[in-house]
């Protein structure tokens, strides 16, 4: 059974595995697949959608806004994102006041709804002052277009600058990547955010599909997988290196020692930190999201967790770590 847990400061419950719509739903697979695969997760008690509208420049969001108005609104929990470049006009992105209001309106009118459960910023805007980009953010939620507030891959001194502005109720959220070879934000973020009362939502906690063991050191991409696909594979190098992939082989006999598939090891292991909210996946295949879903409520045993340590040994990224797509600093006004 799929369990639940409260989002940050808001009162809202996610699902613990969420459904995301990056590489797959924003071009990667066609229609038919997507609305499979969404469809899958409302049978699997997954009840929180994340998108972006950067996502096939809207494509994600169009997709969504189709299938999900046929559920009712109350039964599930939506997040899109803002930032992203969303035209070839190189003004058509960031967080300054003009462009959040211009793209909620956009994103709303594609998704078919009145208002998203959770806006979030998507990476910081070096270039626009926080308290521009803060007070347009509260001014979305003060017209009902958003409940809550949340952002994606923040420095912790841009999370601390918000947080001495507007305090820590401002946001209810922060969504990292976080998996077992992507251990950066424990050394800062999490205990930042969760003095504050911020919960994580995390992405790619497969990495990328990395995390199955589908993919072989030395051996070419298996047909019909994300990586096999020149739109879903883009971001492929951030976690893909033969020492990746050979630490990745040594975890498939932990799992199956803990009987366990290794994707429901690698969730489990994102879960059991009290941190996080949720761990978005990404899914293909409606069966995907049924097996993911079945990591809901899994513990790992401290010895299970210290082999899983082991086997990894220094391959997984940790310490404070500028994320992809991430720039550090913050602009105030003058």
């Amino acid at each position: 059974m799929m369990r639940y847990r409260k989002l940050g400061s808001s009162d809202l419950e996610v699902s613990e595995i969420s459904l995301g719509s990056w590489l797959t739903f924003s071009g990667g697979i066609e229609a038919e697949q997507t609305r499979a695969c969404t469809e899958a997760a409302f049978d699997a008690g997954i009840t929180f959608f994340d998108t972006a509208n950067v996502y096939g420049r809207g494509a994600s969001e169009t997709a969504w806004g189709e299938i999900l108005s046929e559920h009712p609104r109350d039964s599930y929990v939506l997040a899109t994102k803002v930032n992203g470049q969303m035209s070839d006009d190189p003004a058509d992105a960031g967080l300054s006041p003009a462009q959040i209001a211009k793209q909620i309106d956009a994103s709303l009118a594609r998704l078919r709804t009145d208002y998203v459960d959770l806006y979030q910023a998507h990476r910081f805007d070096v270039n626009v002052p926080i308290e521009d980009t803060i007070e347009a953010f509260q001014k979305v939620v003060e017209q009902g277009k958003a409940r809550y507030l949340g952002f994606s891959e923040w420095t912790p001194e841009q999370i601390q600058a918000a947080i001495d502005i507007a305090g820590p109720d401002l946001f209810v959220s922060s969504q990292p990547q976080y998996s077992m070879l992507w251990q950066a934000p424990e050394e800062e973020v999490f205990p930042l955010c969760a003095a504050n009362g911020i919960s994580q939502i995390v992405w790619s906690p497969l990495a990328q599909g990395v995390l199955t063991g589908k993919y072989r050191p030395g051996e070419p991409v298996p047909e019909g997988t994300r990586f096999a696909s020149d739109t879903m594979g883009v971001s492929k190098n951030l976690v893909m290196s033969d020492p990746i992939l050979e630490a990745v082989q040594r975890l498939v006999p932990i799992a199956d020692g803990a009987g366990l598939t290794l994707p429901v090891m690698a969730l489990a292991w994102v879960l059991r930190r009290s941190e996080l909210a949720s761990a978005i996946t990404g899914a293909t295949r409606p069966d995907q999201v049924h097996a993911n879903a079945a990591a809901s409520g899994v513990e790992l045993s401290g010895d299970v967790l210290t082999a899983i340590d082991e086997a990894l040994g220094d391959v997984p990224v940790k310490g404070t770590t500028l994320a992809p797509y991430a720039k550090p600093g913050v602009k105030h006004r003058s």
